[in-house]
C-alpha cells in the first residue's frame, strides 16, 4: 500500500479506537438504526448450515454476530481495523452465548486469509472508508472460494440522509471545515448508483445487483438526536472540536431549529438512505 493510504488508514483506526466508548454507549440504538442494511445484506449472501463467513469492518459485531447464529457448525470470522471496536464485539457474543465466531483485527487491503477460504462475505458501512477500495474489492475476491457471495452496504445520497446532514449543514455555514480532496475516504464516497457496483465487477465479481433503502426511526427529542451526533459520528465530532463554545451553542441552536421545523409534532426521526449491493465470484 501507498505510504499515504497508509497514514489514511492509521488516522482510522486511532479515530474509530477512539470512538469506540461512544459506540458502545450507543450500541442498542446503533445496532437497530443500522438493522435494516444488515438484514438486507443477510438476505442477500443466505447464509447457510456448516459455511464459513467473513464479516468485513464489522464495528461491534454486526451483521457478524447475527450469521453466525444461522451456520450452525460453520464459523464466522469477524474483522476491524480498529480493536477497540472488536472489543465491543467480543462482549457482545459473551453476551449473546455466541461462540462459533473469531475476532481478527486486520486491513481490509491485506486480509490475513488464505485464497478461496469463504463462502460468504458480508460488510456493512464500511467500503466508502477504504483508502483503497478497488484494493480491498480485489482482496474480498481473493479469499472469496468460488461461486460465494459477497453484499455490502453503504450511504446513499446526501439529499436523503437527513439525518447527517442536518447537522453538517449547520456545521458547515458556522465552522471553515477542510474540503476533502476528490475520492477520498468519506459517508458519501460512493453515494451514487453504480459507482461501487463498478468497482465490484472490475474486480472480477459477477451478477452485480444494487438496490436501494429507505428507512425512517424515531430517535427523541432533539437533545437525544445532538448527544448521539456528538458521541458517535466522527465527521461531527472532529468538526466540532474546532469551534469555541459560543460557535457550539450556535450550531446547536440552528440544528433544533430545523429539527423543530421539519418535525413539528416534537417526534425527532433519523431519515437515511443507503445502497446494498451483492455479487458472486
Amino acid at each position: 500500500m501507498e505510504a499515504q493510504l497508509e497514514k489514511i488508514r492509521d488516522q482510522q483506526r486511532e479515530t474509530w479506537n477512539r470512538f469506540s466508548p461512544g459506540w458502545k454507549k450507543w450500541d442498542e440504538f446503533t445496532m437497530h438504526f443500522l438493522k435494516p442494511f444488515g438484514d438486507e445484506i443477510i438476505k442477500m449472501i443466505e447464509p447457510g448450515e456448516g459455511e464459513a463467513v467473513l464479516d468485513i469492518a464489522s464495528g461491534t459485531g454486526e451483521p457478524g454476530l447475527t450469521i453466525a447464529t444461522m451456520v450452525g457448525n460453520g464459523k464466522v470470522v469477524i474483522t476491524d481495523l480498529a480493536e477497540g471496536m472488536l472489543d465491543v464485539a467480543r462482549e457482545n457474543a459473551v453476551h449473546r452465548g455466541i461462540r462459533n465466531v473469531d475476532f481478527v483485527p486486520c486491513d481490509v487491503s491485506e486480509l490475513p486469509f488464505d485464497d478461496n477460504t469463504f463462502d460468504a462475505i458480508s460488510c456493512r458501512m464500511g467500503f466508502m472508508f477504504f483508502p483503497d477500495m478497488e484494493m480491498a474489492a480485489k482482496e474480498m475476491y481473493r479469499v472469496l472460494k468460488p461461486g460465494g457471495r459477497i453484499a455490502t452496504a453503504v450511504w446513499g445520497v446526501p439529499e436523503k440522509n437527513f439525518w447527517i446532514t442536518s447537522i453538517m449543514l449547520a456545521i458547515s455555514q458556522n465552522i471553515q471545515v477542510p474540503t476533502p480532496e476528490p475520492g477520498a475516504p468519506g459517508m458519501f464516497r460512493v453515494a451514487k448508483e453504480g459507482l461501487l457496483s463498478g468497482i465490484i465487477t472490475q474486480s472480477g465479481f459477477r451478477w452485480v445487483r444494487e438496490v436501494e433503502l429507505n428507512q425512517k426511526m424515531e430517535i427523541g427529542d432533539e437533545e437525544r438526536f445532538w448527544n448521539f451526533h456528538n458521541e458517535v459520528a466522527a465527521p461531527v465530532v472532529a468538526a466540532m472540536a474546532r469551534a469555541d463554545g459560543g460557535t457550539k451553542a450556535k450550531i446547536k441552536k440552528e440544528v433544533f431549529e430545523a429539527l423543530r421545523s421539519r418535525y413539528p409534532d416534537g417526534h425527532i426521526y433519523m431519515e437515511y438512505s443507503g445502497r446494498v449491493i451483492s455479487a458472486l465470484k
